[in-house]
């Protein structure tokens, strides 16, 4: 286990290339600084970049990403299509530029409310799976179709001290699909729910945080499944 915390974007040129099998993350959405589930109001760190900057970081991590990856590795990049000034952001205005293959788009249900009568509420985010090559596959151990809903991966974090983590549940299913997968990574570490599912099914885990707080949090959480 490797835990670092620091910028994602200077650790990873840092990294050895070609020594991960699978990179399961979810970076900032650049939602801005005060955003809000239904009535619930958020302000869990800066995330107010110009838009054109944000997307060029996105593509810059993306194309390091790749560089990390096994030529058979595959990266699940969770984000979201996004409303701003108006108008739909798709992470496919970005991803395309990148050197990724993309393999499937998988929907979440995760009703994340946003109740704006001018337009239908938007309840869904998107799991990415990206590869190297076309030919590379996973195996779809848990029997599934392409879209999860809020029973299934149950949306965690409101309550707690990191308001955007996604459920251990979907990184364990998904860890399950990818069953050669020894080293994982995420580069977006958060409060560590991807180093926590990765030691309950026995992988090799890489995390990267550039918070403090969450950083010690991921790494409470982490060391506790070593016990």
């Amino acid at each position: 286990m490797k835990l670092i915390n620091d910028d994602c974007l200077k650790v990873l040129p840092t990294l050895e290339e070609s020594s991960v099998d699978l990179i399961i993350t979810s970076p900032p959405y650049n939602l801005g600084n005060n955003h809000h589930t239904g009535n619930k109001q958020h302000k869990a760190y800066n995330d107010n970049l110009p838009e054109a900057e944000y997307q060029e970081q996105q593509l810059q991590f993306l194309n390091e990403c790749f560089k990390l990856l096994k030529e058979t590795g595959s990266l699940i990049y969770n984000h979201k299509n996004r409303i701003r000034k108006g108008r739909q952001l798709s992470p496919y205005e970005w991803i395309f530029k990148s050197n990724f293959v993309v393999k499937q788009e998988i929907v979440w249900v995760n009703r994340s409310q946003n109740f704006d009568k001018m337009r239908f509420y938007p309840f869904t985010e998107r799991l990415y799976w990206l590869t190297k090559k076309p030919e590379t596959k996973l195996f779809n151990a848990i029997n599934h179709y392409d879209v999860f809903d809020w029973k299934e991966w149950k949306p965690v974090g409101t309550k707690g001290n990191h308001t955007r983590a996604f459920p251990e549940k979907m990184v364990e299913d998904i860890l399950k699909c990818f069953p050669n997968a020894e080293v994982v990574l995420d580069p977006y570490m958060g409060s560590g729910t991807t180093g926590v599912a990765a030691k309950n099914l026995n992988r090799e885990f890489i995390g990267i945080e550039l918070d403090k707080t969450y950083f010690d949090m991921a790494q409470t959480r982490i060391n506790e499944k070593l016990i």
